[in-house]
């Protein structure tokens, strides 16, 4: 196995999940910015926020198909220049629907990337390391919530200091009165820096098995694995061929169907567990406890640290002690934790810190269980033949929950209070518990035929 282009691949591919988490997160410190400019009811304020979830589902619905057709490098290149193009837009807006059309265009490169970057580096990586090699993906979205936070917190300070008091109007405009401009606006030197090294990435040796050109693949699979392993890889997934034609309907028959049921249900459980509600509305939450929106930022910056570093603990240990056990823990930690949180709420304790210091467990929670694992379970449950088309329906469902929760929370948070919000996500994150331990199988260790033939096997 050569190491050294591994991690290359993984690392450029997982460039895109950083454009995600940092797309997902900045909007976080410019929400009260953009609500009081253009006057936003709580209505207005969802939609702000969820537009650019409509453009993700759009993006989702199109990665599979268009990557299982054209590739999946060709379509990350698509996802970077919509990056690029939306964070300068937004940048640029001169009303609130301009900016609602650029954050659609965004949207839809997140959802290509959510896709097709794990995708495509579970279809790159040795068995042996893959859960490690998919949970990139997952560490380069926290490291871009985190660096959102960061500059978020920076360009805030920067507008409330004297730097740019003399400068000229645009520049006026963008670092001090209309300070989010900047915020969405930095987006762009990270969009031009993934489209620029995905130029020098081959194509997945998975995809060109799909359209049956195996010498291409086997070329690849050798410079990356070594030839021992690509030949073994090769055999079982020529087996694989020879037991059943794998085809669109395949995804409704048996096993396979089996496999989609886990990965929808899965995946829509990672977003009613309220993870957005934190990412998204974190400022406003801390801020019904009586900081001020500086010290709000401050906290969701300790909320981004924490969420890097427990996703570094599921990269190093996915791979030893496996999928079901990662999630059965941290579940069950972030049913505990939101509980807790709706009781603070609810008995209106005057501590922020003891809040916050909650917030961090539900996030810890979450880090090293459901926001890694599922992107490497929706990258290697599913059949090569129609794993695009097969992950575009379970993130489907995944963008479905965090655009309802994206809408809904500010009306939650209004009806319910924040008491009640916290306890309807505990509830809604019970089932998951159920799935994990009765139905989904262990798949460390296992090459992407391996667990192929697992599903072609179970009626």
């Amino acid at each position: 196995m050569n190491k050294s282009i591994v991690y290359k691949l993984a690392f450029i591919a997982s460039l895109g999940g950083f454009l995600f988490g940092f797309d997902t997160a900045v909007i976080s410190g410019t929400i009260s910015l953009v609500r009081d400019q253009f006057s936003l009811n709580a209505v207005m304020e969802g939609w702000y926020v969820s537009s650019a979830l409509v453009g993700t589902i759009t993006g989702t619905l199109l990665a599979g198909i268009l990557g299982d057709k054209y590739g999946r490098k060709e379509i990350l290149i698509v996802s970077a220049i919509l990056f690029g193009v939306s964070a300068f837009g937004c940048m640029m807006s001169q009303s609130f629907q301009a900016l609602i059309v650029y954050r659609l265009l965004g949207g839809i490169g997140v959802g290509l990337a959510s896709i097709l970057s794990p995708l495509y580096i579970s279809e790159i990586a040795p068995a042996k390391i893959r859960g490690s090699l998919v949970s990139l993906y997952q560490f380069a979205i926290t490291f871009g919530i985190l660096v959102a936070y960061f500059t978020n917190a920076w360009f805030l300070g920067i507008s409330e200091s004297n730097v740019f008091i003399n400068s000229n109007g645009a520049i006026q405009n963008i670092f001090i009165s209309e300070v989010w401009r900047i915020m969405l606006g930095s987006e762009t030197i990270p969009a031009l820096l993934f489209l620029v090294l995905l130029l020098i990435i081959p194509k997945s040796p998975r995809w060109y098995l799909g359209r049956n050109k195996v010498d291409k693949a086997e070329r690849i699979l050798i410079r990356i694995v070594g030839e021992k392993e690509a030949k073994q890889e090769l055999a079982i997934y020529k087996s694989n061929i020879k037991s059943i034609a794998i085809n669109f309907r395949s995804i409704l028959k048996g096993g396979f169907k089996t496999a989609l049921m886990v990965g929808v249900i899965l995946a829509v459980s990672t977003q009613l567990c309220g993870i957005n509600a934190v990412i998204y509305y974190g400022p406003r939450l801390l801020e019904e406890t009586g900081l001020q929106l500086g010290d709000a930022l401050g906290g969701q910056v300790i909320i981004g640290i924490v969420n890097v570093l427990f996703t570094i603990i599921a990269i190093w240990k996915i791979d030893k002690f496996g999928r079901k056990k990662l999630l059965v823990y941290g579940i069950s930690g972030i049913i505990l934790s939101l509980v807790i949180i709706g009781l603070l709420f609810y008995m209106e304790v005057d501590n922020p810190y003891l809040l916050i210091g909650f917030i961090l467990i539900f996030v810890a929670c979450f880090a090293f269980s459901f926001g890694p694992v599922i992107w490497v379970l929706l990258s290697e449950i599913y059949p090569t033949n129609i794993r695009g088309f097969a992950m575009s329906i379970a993130t489907f469902a995944l963008w479905i929950g965090a655009t309802g929760i994206g809408q809904l929370v500010p009306w939650l948070l209004e009806n319910l209070k924040p008491y009640g919000t916290f306890w309807l996500f505990a509830l809604l994150t019970l089932p998951s518990i159920y799935l994990v331990i009765k139905i989904l199988p262990e798949t460390k260790g296992k090459t992407l035929e391996e667990i192929e033939h697992y599903w072609l096997n179970k009626k």
